[in-house]
């Protein structure tokens, strides 16, 4: 097939030269050629959006920097996704929409400069609009969501609405590979409505401080297969989303049938996360052989009262975790990007079921170690009105720290702040809980704490750290509780 090197269209890999027309002209021949690579020779080239096209692999050769220009009004509005609202954003700094058989390769980089736009989002945090071009061009296009809609987005008001450095929308065969993408002034690479999607052998890379820097937002895709990647971020690695409350149930497409193998990941809020975005549904995956350092969960599922759809029928295995606030955190009770002037979605008490209610069932866990956890060995928190359902977790092995003046944080961001230092397993609002041969090392506290929870059968539970005073079990409002040498009461009891 045909390649395209960008230079032989006047690209120049100086740092300096303005080259977004020649990576243009070099994409439209590949086009009008029927496809082919355009191919990226070492060298720093900086450049505006570059917009893909089917039948095409962008090829970024080592030695070469694609970097992008810091002009925000390079990037005219856009149909997107936008943290789970369908709506018109700043455009995508690479953009694909609609595309066949696309592929961006090598061992090249792909660097989005995002310093500026992280600035200007913290100004806009502290109350200081950000220059903002579009700013009033994206609040007429996207007034009927703004009229209607209320969270605590920060950037909702003022449609400062920051791209990701890669977006594929409605995109099939779909391969990115080796290459480095780092630096997005928003998420890194977000695929929304794609499908047969390869990613192998890709390093997402943003500062720690990167405000929403995501690593990899898999976003209502189906049939996704991600290997042997590398995470080192701002916020969540690895993220599955499907759309977020009355927007994504509208669209109602589900992320599912998503395999995660053999990946590394540091720093980030979550190693493997999926929600808070469920709204279209989340199932069917598959995560195993990873190894998460530093990052403040590591698996993570969380969604609350307004999102609806859910997550279920997902399966991990073989992991190995060590400094994470909470290894394995699932929260039906997340308190971000809600109108929290509506008392019902921070209600203590059981509130009505309906469509925005989200469902998180059948969740398997296996073969896991985590070393000094900081905050808590496990934390599983449903609604009252919808618990957690069918937890299975086989042959786990967590350990908190031992440092006395650790201070742990939130194992997860539920309804009230909750913080935990060296904590064992937190379970309320679960039906159907197994736990079968789980090691769990505290600080202070039991292994276990059981708290309005229906049907679980514990097997093999130890906890390796005896307190004085501290039961390895602690119970209270549960229901149908099966645990060898428990002798307490639904209302309340513990096991030493």
């Amino acid at each position: 097939m045909a390649i395209y090197n960008i230079t032989d269209f006047g690209a120049k890999g100086d740092g300096t030269t303005d080259n977004t027309k020649a990576i243009a002209d070099a994409i439209a021949a590949c086009q009008n050629g029927g496809g082919g690579t355009v191919y990226v020779p070492a060298g720093t080239y900086l450049t505006g959006p570059i917009v893909l096209v089917s039948h095409m692999t962008l090829y970024v050769e080592a030695g070469a920097v694609l970097r992008f220009t810091t002009r925000f009004e390079a990037y005219e509005p856009v149909r997107t996704r936008w943290s789970g609202y369908e709506c018109y954003g700043y455009s995508p700094l690479v953009y694909g929409y609609g595309l066949k058989q696309v592929a961006i390769k090598g061992e090249g980089i792909i660097d989005g400069q995002g310093e500026a736009w992280w600035t200007a989002y913290r100004a806009l945090r502290e109350g200081q609009p950000p220059y903002s071009p579009y700013g009033e061009r994206l609040k007429e296009l996207n007034r009927a969501l703004t009229e209607t809609i209320k969270n605590n987005i920060a950037e909702w008001d003022s449609q400062f609405l920051r791209p990701p450095l890669l977006q594929l929308l409605h995109c099939e065969d779909v391969v990115l590979e080796g290459v480095t993408l780092q630096n997005s002034p928003f998420w890194n690479t977000h695929l929304v409505y794609c499908r047969h999607v390869n990613i192998r052998g890709v390093s997402f890379k943003n500062p720690y401080t990167t405000p929403n820097g995501d690593g990899l937002d898999i976003d209502s895709c189906q049939d996704v297969r991600v290997s042997d990647c590398h995470f080192d971020v701002g916020d969540d690695c690895l993220c599955l989303k499907s759309g977020i409350d009355e927007d994504g149930r509208r669209v109602g497409i589900a992320t599912e049938n998503v395999a995660v193998t053999n990946c590394t990941m540091l720093h980030g809020h979550g190693g493997v996360v999926m929600g808070s975005e469920t709204a279209g549904g989340i199932r069917h995956v598959v995560i195993s052989n990873c190894i998460f350092i530093g990052t403040d969960r590591g698996i993570r599922i969380k969604t609350n009262r307004a999102r609806g759809g859910g997550v279920e029928d997902v399966h991990i295995s073989n992991i190995f975790m060590k400094d994470v606030l909470c290894p394995i955190a699932i929260n039906g009770f997340y308190r971000y990007g809600v109108d929290t002037s509506n008392p019902l979605m921070t209600s203590p008490e059981a509130v009505p079921v309906t469509e925005a209610t989200p469902v998180i069932r059948n969740i398997y866990i296996s073969d896991v170690t985590a070393k000094n956890c900081l905050a808590s060995a496990g934390f599983i928190y449903g609604l009252p009105e919808m618990p957690v359902e069918n937890v299975v977790l086989r042959h786990l092995t967590l350990e908190t720290t031992t440092d006395p003046e650790e201070q742990g944080g939130e194992p997860d961001m539920v309804r009230e702040n909750l913080i935990m230092a060296g904590e064992g397993i937190l379970c309320k609002h679960v039906r159907g809980l197994e736990m079968h041969r789980v090691r769990v090392g505290t600080r202070q506290g039991p292994a276990l704490r059981l708290e309005n929870v229906s049907g679980a059968e514990i097997e093999g539970l130890r906890l390796t750290r005896k307190h004085p005073d501290t039961a390895a079990v602690q119970i209270a409002d549960c229901d149908g509780v099966d645990i060898p040498g428990y002798t307490g009461g639904a209302d309340g009891g513990s096991i030493g």
